[in-house]
């Protein structure tokens, strides 16, 4: 029960009439506790690694001039965060592409399974919950932060077939999600019941324009089983308008129909996805999501770009190979690009219950497989943070001595007041949350 019901029901108790309880409410003895504040995290995934000349910021702390991978975030690069030496420290059975995505969010060993990868060991799913889907759970048990679905993935490209490279977002162990990366399957899935819900508004409308046509052409026994169906009507109407139509707090999105699920149109569908993405925060149906770009070992030949090759394979070329590097630079300021265009949406789109923007309330953290591509490396993995959702002191670079990924992701479930002293393997939990991040 709210604590207005409590308040209320308190005044009424004690006889207090309805005229004078908008002004007892407002005394400051009995004023309502302000809501608590909403917070959103996105976990946005890129694969193949990054160029690290490239990327990283030369000096640790305040950020003046980003490098050419990370230029689309230059006008929000006070809200932005870059942390550089925190490693996928977690080993076991699978190859660096597949421990990579796999344990990204979980922080834990794949089960050995038959899945071959590269010249390494096969392997399974991964062992554990992500940090998502933690997150999820802990919000959803709370009733002043249970949203409808709790958690959206969501996903650009990614491969129909199930394996271990194509997940990083685990429901618990060998429980890997599947994302959605067809715009108009996520539409149907957040706005399916409010369209049929207007098609039906819309078909009582008529049905009512009829009955007030023809009831005054009929006798008195078929006037009254037009009123009973009338009266039938108008109670389905009062349903519509305390249905989940109403509380969506926005117009539907309309989506640009018949843009085909194909490589040449990944710019197309990204936008799809992230304007969806943005109006389900609006509709506070989730506040946890992620957005996989692709899978480990992603494939995609960005010819919007003039890039005819495929990622993963530019990604193996030398460093001695400026051209390619050149490329894959190019190729990581798109994906970059991307998340400074959901930053800027979200900075531009009111919080629905007035206090600031939704980028006050969110964090977009983009992440990656690998640190770097043709080396397979699972240190410095890029973690790079836009918005203040998490409470961190933003508008740096931060520079660690390859501390493990598990410390980051307990800072994550901190910051939403979750705190726990471990997530994944415990071996890399026993220092704590990562240090400087407020």
């Amino acid at each position: 029960m709210s604590n207005l019901r409590n308040r209320r029901e308190f005044l009424r108790d004690v006889g207090i009439g309805s005229a004078a309880l908008p002004f007892i409410l407002n005394l400051p003895g009995l004023a309502a506790e302000p809501p608590r504040r909403k917070q959103r995290l996105v976990v946005v995934f890129s694969p193949n690694g990054v160029v690290p000349t490239n990327f990283w910021p030369d000096e640790e702390g305040p950020l003046t001039t980003l490098k050419e991978s990370l230029k689309p975030l230059e006008a929000l690069k006070e809200r932005t965060l870059i942390l550089h030496g925190v490693c996928d420290r977690v080993r076991g059975d699978g190859d660096n592409h597949m421990r990579g995505i796999g344990c990204l969010l979980t922080g834990i060993e794949l089960y050995p399974g038959n899945v071959q990868g590269g010249s390494d060991t096969p392997a399974g799913w991964a062992s554990g919950i992500s940090i998502d889907q933690e997150i999820k759970n802990f919000l959803q048990k709370d009733p002043a932060t249970r949203t409808r679905f709790g958690s959206l993935e969501l996903g650009v490209m990614v491969p129909e077939r199930a394996d271990t490279w194509t997940r990083m977002s685990y429901v618990g162990a060998n429980k890997p999600v599947a994302p959605i990366d067809n715009p108009y399957q996520l539409f149907a899935r957040l706005y399916g019941r409010a369209k049929d819900q207007q098609t039906l508004k819309s078909v009582m409308d008529d049905l009512k324009d009829d009955l007030n046509k023809i009831k005054s052409n009929v006798g008195a026994a078929d006037r009254q089983i037009l009123e009973d169906h009338a009266t039938l009507v108008r109670e389905m109407e009062k349903e519509l308008q305390t249905s989940n139509l109403q509380s969506i707090g926005h117009a539907v999105p309309k989506l640009e129909p018949g843009v085909r699920i194909d490589n040449d149109n990944m710019p197309q569908l990204t936008k799809l996805q992230l304007d969806l993405l943005v109006s389900s925060f609006q509709a506070d149906f989730a506040r946890v999501a992620t957005f996989q770009f692709t899978n480990s070992v992603g494939m995609a030949r960005m010819r919007w770009l003039g890039i005819n090759e495929g990622h993963h394979d530019l990604s193996h070329m030398p460093d001695t190979d400026s051209i390619s590097q050149e490329k894959l630079t190019r190729i990581n300021q798109w994906y970059c690009s991307q998340l400074a265009y959901l930053a800027q949406r979200l900075a531009d789109t009111p919080e629905p219950d007035g206090h600031g923007t939704m980028l006050d309330n969110t964090t977009i953290l983009w992440t990656n497989e690998l640190g770097k591509g043709n080396s397979h490396t699972l240190d410095n993995i890029p973690w790079v943070m836009v918005g203040n959702g998490l409470d961190f002191k933003m508008g740096r670079s931060l520079k660690y001595a390859r501390q493990p990924h598990n410390r980051l992701l307990m800072s994550i479930a901190h910051s939403f007041g979750h705190r726990i002293d471990r997530f994944g393997n415990p071996d890399f939990c026993g220092a704590g949350p990562l240090d400087r991040l407020t």
